[in-house]
């Protein structure tokens, strides 16, 4: 199945997209969160959607999609986890998976806008594999995982990079911003995936590509950083591990190249549909 989320911000209601069309399934469901998932949620909805063949009202394709999971409790990253993109950064390989949190609030629909936040100079682009969290994971085995997976999302995991590398503290600081983290536009289940060590992933600034990469070449697999993030907390329903990016990023240009008002960021992965956000600047919530 692909979940999605459509309508205005802070109202969005359930659907599902099935042969490319959009369809409400706000009767079986008020929305695609924790409670959802963690009661089986998705064995509810596609004997549903089995049982109204032919009859579920179709959405409009221009309602605004949001995110396709509605506030999970947390986004918990990995950084560093392509070999290229660490060389590119002249960062080492890591022993171990790089951990860092971005703030819920961050989160925004596909296609909506990023902002630049107030006094940012190094606002960054990343395209991500992001999984969703099926089923509570505390100390679980990896074939425990694996088996948690609700499914994937596409997620631009935009960064400030003098706020995350420049500024004591953690990475955290420049992850989680406003707008920082587009994701969807849909969630695809994982009979939706066929090998999701072997995706392309791709991201355009202004029409040029400026990544381009693929799955199989994670140092760390799905599986393993599942396990691994829930040794340190406990993974909820709903929540997001979004599995790093790619070289290509702008912090690693010689000299660098940030994003400005008005530049187009395009992105996209195999089996996960696409994005495309127009950088704005900073302006203070009404």
């Amino acid at each position: 199945m692909k979940l999605i989320r459509y309508g205005a911000p802070g109202k969005e209601q359930p659907g599902v997209i099935i042969n490319d069309k959009r369809y409400d399934v706000s009767e079986i469901t008020k929305t695609f969160d924790e409670a959802f998932f963690e009661s089986e949620g998705l064995a509810r909805l596609s004997e549903y959607i089995k049982a109204k063949d032919g009859q579920l009202t179709e959405v409009s394709a221009d309602e605004r999609l949001g995110c396709p999971v509605a506030r999970p409790s947390k986004i918990v990253c990995i950084g560093l986890n392509y070999a290229d993109h660490a060389k590119e950064t002249n960062a080492p390989l890591p022993s171990e998976p790089v951990v860092f949190m971005k703030s819920t609030t961050a989160i925004v629909g596909p296609n909506d806008e990023v902002m630049i936040p107030k006094n940012s100079v190094k606002t960054d682009w990343e395209v991500e594999l992001a999984v969703v969290v099926g089923k509570r994971l505390s100390y679980a085995t990896e074939e425990e995982a694996l088996a948690s997976i609700a499914g994937y999302v596409l997620h631009n995991d935009v960064s400030e990079r003098e706020f995350q590398l420049e500024r004591n503290g953690t990475w955290d600081k420049g992850k989680g911003c406003d707008t920082f983290a587009p994701l969807g536009p849909f969630l695809a289940t994982q009979d939706e995936i066929a090998d999701v060590d072997n995706l392309n992933l791709w991201l355009k600034v202004n029409g040029q590509v400026m990544q381009q990469g693929t799955t199989a070449n994670f140092i760390f697999k799905v599986p393993f950083l599942l396990s691994y993030v829930s040794q340190f907390m406990t993974l909820l329903p709903g929540d997001i591990i979004s599995t790093g990016t790619p070289a290509g990023v702008g912090l690693g240009f010689k000299p660098p190249i940030y994003l400005n008002p008005g530049d187009v960021m395009e992105l996209g992965i195999d089996g996960l549909g696409e994005q495309r956000q127009t950088v704005k600047a900073y302006e203070p919530h009404r």
